[in-house]
């Protein structure tokens, strides 16, 4: 049957299984994950396809919000002039922008459909790729108008609560996690192949200079290939409805502004410091200056989102086992070490060590965006004021799934927190080590709370670990 049938199809392998009823627009009703005849039968292939090609639109997105991190680095010998502030301005923007559309993105699913916002949230792409691709081809561009374009590569960090959104309505509670954090990993991998291909990309395709533009055209195929895909492949599920209450409803909970805190401190040190690593990488090694060199040494700063991606998983699964805040707790206590051994260390001079250190906070920061992200449906149904009141399974729930995309949200705005917090100390001071001491103030505060309000207090009250 093609998408444009306006009859109704009834899906009957299983004679006690739910009926599906697919709709014209690729629209299915009837829609229940939990009913486990229909789940095995019919709604597990639906599923997969879906989260495969969510996947791939949400890993462009993480590509296009990443993209200007990598290419500011390149703008001097490209015949730019701007200052270091403005070059940190042009990081950070897209992370600003990217973190404040997460909260509109999340209800745009329930709206319009989740295959259908796929198809918009993809196109859109399209915009800050192509445009990149223009202002950078002109040395001429006035920097209101790239940061404007920057602002613009913030559809891609929206994507996320957007294709979080969708797949939680076609997953069971019992394969929810392992779903999310297929597509939680798989977008932040965008990250890693964008630092990755980029710098190669812009040099291999100019000779003895930089070809800045294709840093922006070489994702266009892929991304009308995804949006193609999703058109094609995609479906939209009635069940599928927003929860503007239960965010109002989670708004209420001081668990979620502790929750957006220590997530603030985890994913928003991983894509922050994946927004400025070739930047640190360029400004502290400068010697890395002929095109051929400074190309293999920012190629390698791919290396750090990798590793923080890779690691979020295990800091979900090492959570389930020995829970969630005391991970946490480990994760902070690393990156703090971590901080300081780098600083202390810079003047060595020894590239290989400062990489090798950088690769070690992202999988710190890495394995704390598990770990977090797990405690927080766990604090919703144990801890919250609902749960304590005596608010049904289903309530709790509700509160839950609004928390993760509200605290999502909050959590990337670290990915503009970092590099300005840079800046200000490169301004100031002339150098970034104050900023990075502030870093390990912060996470030893982060493992503070995290330590009195969900491991001391679980002791008091004899409730365990969350």
């Amino acid at each position: 049957m093609t998408a444009e049938s306006t009859a109704p199809v009834r899906d009957t392998r299983a004679a006690d299984t739910l009926t599906l009823e697919h709709r014209p627009g690729r629209w299915i009703a009837n829609w229940d994950a939990e009913n486990k005849d229909q789940w095995e039968s019919v709604g597990r292939p639906i599923a997969r396809r879906n989260l495969n090609w969510s996947i791939f639109a949400e890993f462009l997105g993480f590509v296009v919000w990443q993209l200007w991190s990598i290419v500011v680095v390149q703008l001097p010998a490209a015949g730019f002039t701007f200052t270091t502030s403005e070059i940190f301005w042009l990081i950070s923007m897209p992370s600003l922008v990217g973190a404040t559309l997460r909260i509109p993105y999340t209800f745009m699913v329930p709206r319009f459909g989740g295959r259908n916002w796929t198809i918009v949230s993809a196109l859109l792409l399209l915009i800050p790729a192509i445009g990149l691709a223009l202002c950078v081809s002109n040395p001429a561009t006035p920097f209101g108008v790239m940061l404007l374009v920057a602002a613009l590569a913030g559809f891609g960090g929206g994507n996320f609560a957007s294709s979080m959104a969708n797949i939680t309505f076609f997953y069971p509670a019992r394969e929810k996690g392992w779903a999310l954090g297929l597509n939680a990993a798989g977008g932040n991998l965008g990250a890693a192949v964008a630092q990755l291909a980029v710098p190669i990309a812009i040099t291999l395709l100019a000779a003895g200079t930089v070809n800045l533009p294709a840093a922006g055209l070489i994702w266009v195929p892929l991304i009308l290939l995804a949006a193609f895909g999703a058109y094609k492949y995609m479906d939209n599920l009635t069940s599928a409805k927003g929860d503007v209450a239960g965010s109002l409803a989670a708004l209420k909970e001081p668990h979620l502004w502790i929750m957006a805190l220590l997530y603030i401190g985890t994913f928003g040190s991983f894509i922050g410091f994946a927004g400025v690593f070739p930047k640190l990488i360029k400004d502290y090694f400068p010697e890395f200056s002929s095109i051929g060199v400074g190309t293999v040494a920012l190629s390698l700063a791919f290396l750090g989102p990798l590793v923080g991606s890779l690691a979020r998983p295990y800091g979900g699964r090492l959570a389930d086992r020995r829970g969630g805040a005391r991970m946490t707790v480990a994760a902070f206590a690393a990156m703090a070490v971590i901080t300081l051994t780098m600083v202390w260390t810079l003047p060595l001079k020894n590239f290989w060590l400062f990489l090798f250190l950088f690769m070690l906070l992202f999988t710190a920061s890495g394995f704390g965006n598990g770990a977090t992200y797990r405690m927080i449906p766990v604090i919703f149904a144990t801890s919250s004021r609902a749960a304590r009141s005596g608010a049904s399974t289903v309530a709790t729930q509700r509160l839950a799934s609004s928390a993760l995309g509200l605290i999502s949200a909050i959590g990337a705005y670290g990915g503009f927190v970092i590099p300005q917090v840079l800046n200000a100390s490169n301004s100031a001071s002339g150098s970034y080590t104050p900023a990075f001491y502030g870093f390990v103030g912060a996470y030893v505060l982060m493992l503070v709370v995290c330590w009195a309000c969900y491991i001391r207090n679980a002791n008091r009250n004899g409730n365990g670990h969350v």
